[in-house]
């Protein structure tokens, strides 16, 4: 029992007692503010208006304040701790002052990634990122955060630690060489307005094709139209050249840009039996009458040569049928007839002679687009008949076996068809 009383009364017990003393306190401040002042935090945010506790909240802003509490605990209370060394003492103050900065670095992060949560809700926020800001502007706090750190914990002066930064210039480059041009380029990208979530952009030599759903300090992540994610260096839309589907989406109308191969062969001019039924056409009605008199003036005024019918002006058919396909276009619904609308006629070429559709639907839904585009074409396909024109499409494979299974003419027919020829 001597014994006993001996040791207690041995000055490190004491010691050793009071800091499991303060440990306990401090654990017991820190279970007190994170279980009854962040119930009572919560349940402020809850009840007012504001959206801005609730992204504090929510970003965990005053959970990582209280735990600056044992740390506050054991800093000022180290000191109530008898038999303590100077040196110990010290050493500790200097310790909890290392994880108040960190935590108080920690808050402050988590509230500009609250601010970035409001600004995101906005409708600015909607269009251009504050992302790649906020994390060079916390690249920078953590920096400052660690050399307070290390400061505190030698206890060197900041101003020494920076000198020894200076020297390392050079090396500190090459590591942020990244985050320096992704600063640069998300300048450049925010300021010339280049570039917004929900663009959708595309960039082949990086197999990047869909919507822009991040801009971040170091990449832009794309969703691509088969749901992978194509995250592109920011410098990469400074130095590279990509398509900015934007002003498509902004303008309300998206382009059909295609063309119809006519079969040359099937190219000729109308005569009267043809004109009187494509009159009966009511997207024709106005055109040929007023066509048929151009032309019978144009005639009429050659004199005798309009007797022969190469010097004749004569309607054909490909023409009247590129005057129908306009006309369609130009009544179709779901065309934008604020937009370039026209029928043009390309180059002929080895593959017939283009006829090309350049006009723009009233819609940019990609799928609503590619039906009114196939609506369109379908009923051109099957009304190219009754023009009398015929679609070039080169030989198949089909094609090739129904020559090859038609009987052959006898030798007497073959003979005289030849020598008629």
């Amino acid at each position: 029992m001597q014994t006993l009383q001996n040791l207690l009364e041995h000055p490190w017990m004491h010691t050793a007692m009071g800091v499991l003393a303060l440990l306990a306190l401090a654990w017991l401040a820190g279970q007190l503010v994170r279980r009854l002042l962040l119930r009572v935090v919560r349940g402020i945010t809850r009840r007012t208006a504001w959206r801005w506790d609730d992204a504090l909240f929510r970003r965990h802003t005053f959970l990582w304040l209280a735990r600056m509490v044992p740390a506050l605990v054991i800093q000022f209370g180290i000191v109530l701790v008898p038999n303590v060394p100077a040196g110990v003492e010290a050493a500790v103050t200097r310790l909890m002052t290392a994880l108040l900065v960190l935590f108080v670095a920690m808050a402050v992060s988590a509230a500009l990634s609250a601010l970035e949560d409001l600004y995101r809700e906005t409708p600015r926020g909607q269009q251009r990122s504050i992302k790649g800001m906020l994390q060079l502007i916390k690249i920078g706090l953590f920096i400052v955060a660690a050399l307070v750190v290390v400061a505190s914990i030698t206890g060197r002066q900041v101003g020494l630690l920076l000198s020894g930064v200076g020297a390392m210039s050079a090396v500190l480059m090459l590591v942020f060489k990244d985050t320096i041009l992704g600063f640069v380029a998300g300048v450049q990208l925010s300021s010339n307005d280049m570039l917004r979530v929900g663009d959708w952009i595309e960039m082949p030599q990086l197999n990047a094709d869909g919507d822009v759903i991040d801009i971040a300090l170091h990449t832009v992540k794309v969703r691509n139209w088969d749901k992978t994610i194509t995250s592109i260096p920011s410098w990469r839309l400074i130095s590279d050249s990509y398509k900015n589907w934007r002003g498509m989406q902004e303008t309300g109308g998206r382009r059909i840009k295609r063309a119809l191969h006519i079969d040359a062969a099937s190219v000729h001019f109308l005569g009267e039996p043809a004109l009187r039924r494509l009159s009966s056409l009511r997207l024709l009605a106005e055109y040929l009458p007023s066509k048929e008199q151009e032309v019978a003036q144009w005639n009429q005024a050659q004199g005798h040569a309009a007797e022969v019918p190469a010097n004749r002006r004569r309607l054909t058919n490909l023409g009247t049928f590129r005057a129908y396909v306009q006309a369609y276009l130009d009544d179709h619904p779901q065309i934008h007839h604020g937009l370039s609308c026209m029928v043009r006629q390309l180059a002929s070429g080895p593959q017939g002679i283009p006829l090309e559709l350049y006009c723009f639907t009233a819609t940019v839904n990609w799928a609503e687009y590619e039906g009114i585009q196939a609506d369109i074409f379908d009923h051109l396909f099957a009304l190219l008949p009754e023009f009398g024109l015929a679609l070039y499409q080169q030989p198949s494979g089909q094609d090739v076996r129904a020559l090859l299974a038609a009987p052959e003419p006898p030798a007497g027919r073959r003979l005289a068809g030849t020598v008629g020829g």
